[in-house]
Formats: structure tokens, sequence, C-alpha cells
């Protein structure tokens, strides 16, 4: 390349400055020359400003005026930013001083490349692979994710089993590098999920578009998840089923949606009805409240989502068959195993 595009690292914080301090000193470390790192501030109440500007003069910061989730969050930030490519990284993530590099190569090797993502690998244990992602997102006919290296939740060790890189269907909201005029093209984040599987919804409208998406595993990062809800927070669960349903809703075609979501309505009865019977009346109450919120949402609330722009696209990294049968009944754990028949 004659001349490096313009990378954007925009790392949105909420109340994270204990995650600012120990993994901006790796961002900052970057050796991609031609780029910049902003933090968009969610209307933080814990010091996290005020230790940027104590500590990094040369970071912009964009403050916004209450906490507006991930997807208004990055919406709101992205308005006013520059840049050829954006990369929308968390702020509990660690990084290589090279991670930049392969993406950029890999996205200027071909216009249609819409995104791409790192192996994203655990913080804890860097062996793992990491949920938010792990090598590449895929997803099943009835709009259940996974990953290559991630199913349900079980994480794969990396042995560099998934290190080609690889058209998917989704790119990790953890560790998003995606070109800034698809991004504005297809209208951003859909701001009504406010947080989880925003940015499946984003990377299925893309490819909708006529654009692909890619893994890049040649870029590494290491990401601590869970920073803002917790594992089996209700709130995460609640939001996670409307958002995967509204998903569902908006971006299948007719001729599918009309029978596949109310089987998985029928699948998230049979998840919560077993949370019940463990104890975790929890799990069964926001799985409830989901519906109830998606049901709002099909009635009322519509008009407040992103909808695609529909060409003749052809989907990559969707599973043709049923991932719960596949994991839970006939008890295949790895992506390799669920897959291998099959593509």
């Amino acid at each position: 390349m004659t001349s490096q595009p313009k990378v954007a690292v925009v790392i949105l914080n909420w109340n994270g400055r204990k995650y600012l301090e120990q993994f901006l000193p790796s961002v900052s470390d970057t050796t991609y020359s031609n780029y910049e790192i902003i933090i968009a501030d969610n209307g933080s109440a814990d010091d996290s400003i005020s230790f940027i500007e104590r500590n990094y003069a040369g970071i912009k910061i964009i403050r916004l005026a209450k906490n507006y989730g991930f997807s208004r969050g990055y919406n709101e930030a992205l308005k006013d930013i520059r840049a050829d490519y954006y990369m929308l990284l968390n702020s509990d993530v660690e990084v290589k001083p090279g991670w930049l590099d392969p993406m950029v190569e890999l996205m200027e090797s071909d216009r249609n490349f819409a995104a791409c993502q790192p192996k994203v690998l655990s913080f804890r244990n860097k062996m793992l692979f990491e949920y938010a992602g792990a090598g590449g997102g895929w997803i099943d006919r009835f709009g259940y994710p996974f990953a290559r290296g991630r199913v349900f939740d079980v994480c794969e060790e990396d042995h560099g089993q998934y290190d080609d890189a690889s058209l998917i269907f989704w790119v990790s909201g953890a560790a998003m590098f995606i070109r800034s005029s698809v991004f504005h093209q297809v209208n951003g984040f859909d701001e009504y999920f406010f947080a989880h599987q925003e940015e499946i919804d984003l990377c299925w409208r893309m490819q909708l578009a006529g654009y692909r998406l890619s893994s890049c595993p040649q870029s590494v990062v290491y990401h601590v998840g869970g920073g803002t809800l917790p594992h089996g927070n209700a709130r995460k669960t609640y939001l996670n089923f409307r958002n995967n349903h509204i998903m569902l809703a908006k971006n299948l075609p007719w001729s599918q949606k009309w029978w596949k979501i109310p089987f998985r309505v029928f699948l998230d009865a049979v998840s919560a009805t077993k949370g019940l019977f463990t104890g975790d009346a929890g799990y069964f109450l926001a799985i409830f409240r989901a519906h109830l919120a998606f049901a709002k949402w099909i009635l009322l609330k519509q008009g407040r989502s992103v909808f695609p722009e529909r060409k003749n696209a052809v989907l990559h990294g969707v599973y043709p068959h049923n991932l719960v049968w596949q994991h839970f009944v006939k008890k295949k754990k790895s992506f390799s195993e669920v897959v291998k028949n099959d593509f």
C-alpha cells in the first residue's frame, strides 16, 4: 500500500476505569501508523474521563450525555469520526502491537468485505477461545449464534484449528473492524436493541446488502468478557432472547419467519421450563419477559428499528440444521464436530 488507510480505534466506555487502566497501554503500543484512539464515554459515573485526561493527553474523548447502551452509544460516537475503518473495541480487551495490520491488509484486498474480526481468545486463559466471537461467528437456521471455537457455553482450546481466514456470518462486537462507509450505508446498529446481538443483526444486514464478512486469525486479541453484564445476569438473558427474536423478524424472508419464529418460541419455552424446574426462576422470568417485549415490538415498536436493504445476497456462515439438537442431544461440543458433515 502506498498510503495507509485511516483507522479509528473507538472504545465505548461505561464506568470502565479499571479496564482502561489495565488495557489502554497495549492499545497505545499499536505499531500501525495511521490510527487514532477515541474513547466514547457513555455517561460514566466513575473517574474514567479524568483518568484519561491525566494519563493520555493524545486520546480524543467523546462525552455522551448518558448511558445509551452499546447500539446507540456507538451510533452517536461514530457520527463525527472520520476514518476509512472503525475498530470498535471493548475496554476489556488486550491487543498485540501488530494487531491492526493484518485486518487492514485483509479488508484492502477486497472492497466487498464489510467487516472482519481478529481471533478472540480468553484473557484469563489464553489457550481458550473467548465466548464473544471466538474465531468468527456463525448462526444456525433458527437463529442460534455460535462461533468457530465456541458452541453455546463450551469454548474450545486454540490449537490453530481455525487459523484460516474464513467467510463468517457475524463479527464479534468486542473487536469489530468495519468499513466506515458500509456502517453508515446500512444505518449502523439498531438502537432498539440497546445491547446484545446488535452486532449479529448489523452483520446480517450487511450481508443482505451484498457484502461479505471474514475472520482474520492473523490478528489476535484477549478479551476478559462479562465486564458490564456478567454471565447469568437476568438483564443479559432478557436482552439476548428479546433481541434475537427481533433480529429474526427483521431479517428472515416471510417464507421462513412465519414458521421459524414460532418454533424458536417453543424452544425458548422448553429452555425456560427446564430452568424453572432446576431452581432458576430468574432465567424463566427473563425469557417470559423477553417474549412479551418481542410481542410489544411487533405491535407497537417496529418503527424504531433498522430494517435491511435486501439484495440477491448469498449468506455465509449459516448452519442449515438445528444447533440445539446437535449440541444438547447428539452431544457435539466443538464447532468442527457440528459442521464437519455439512461443509
